[in-house]
């Protein structure tokens, strides 16, 4: 699979043109907790990394970056609550219709979902304790990745965590057959894109800030980590 072999920015995914199919659309973000639930292993990484920098004595607060349908903000808050902590989660993406699909899903506690970018957000002078994003890094030019990570180290006061696919000659093929059967949404043709446009982790090490570390996680996930 020598098309692997770099980083393939030129190829864009359906779901990100204005244009696409807004019931494929729909479809898409209802699909994605299915598929976040089986590879992103945020559950693992919410008892890693996010509870132990939480207060029990205060309401913490965490921001999460496109956010898409928000199915890993409502997991947040799941947790956060079954955990015994105050946790107010801030779910931004910029994309109007990502944001109206979020807001349509039943209420939950504590979360608050809003468009918006992370620039507006510190120009309001916002901080949380955490924040964190999914599958967003791949999508953005070296600008947009410059621009996020220098935002994201001033809107947190304790932790950020960018979690995004990771490259590689088996979870290409191997998410092409399990998703096989995903059809009437973006899910299958627009995650092997993500897979083409994805960091392998000596390339996403090469392009951040000294302060930033990217640990690989299983399976093929880049977890790019900033302590304050």
């Amino acid at each position: 699979m020598a098309f692997l072999t770099h980083r393939n920015l030129t190829a864009i995914e359906e779901m990100d043109k204005p244009d696409c199919d807004p019931e494929m659309l729909d479809r898409t973000y209802a699909q994605f907790p299915l598929v976040n639930r089986t590879v992103t292993g945020w559950h693992r990484t919410w008892a890693r990394y996010i509870r132990p920098v939480l207060s029990a004595s205060r309401t913490n607060t965490l921001l999460d970056v496109g956010s898409g349908g928000g199915d890993v903000p409502r997991a947040f808050a799941r947790w956060a609550a079954r955990d015994g902590f105050e946790l107010e989660i801030t779910a931004i993406d910029p994309d109007e219709r990502a944001n109206a699909f979020a807001s349509s899903q039943p209420t939950t506690p504590g979360l608050t979902y809003r468009r918006a970018f992370t620039s507006e957000l510190v120009a309001e002078g916002a901080q949380f304790d955490v924040v964190t994003s999914n599958h967003v890094l791949h999508h953005l030019s070296a600008d947009e990745l410059s621009g996020l990570l220098s935002d994201s180290e001033k809107l947190s006061t304790r932790l950020v965590l960018h979690s995004d696919i990771r490259r590689t000659r088996v979870g290409y093929p191997l998410f092409s057959l399990v998703t096989l059967p995903m059809r009437g949404s973006y899910i299958r043709v627009d995650g092997l894109t993500s897979i083409r446009r994805s960091y392998l982790a000596k390339e996403l090490r090469a392009v951040v800030p000294t302060g930033w570390r990217v640990e690989r996680q299983v399976p093929f996930r880049n977890l790019l980590v900033r302590r304050a």
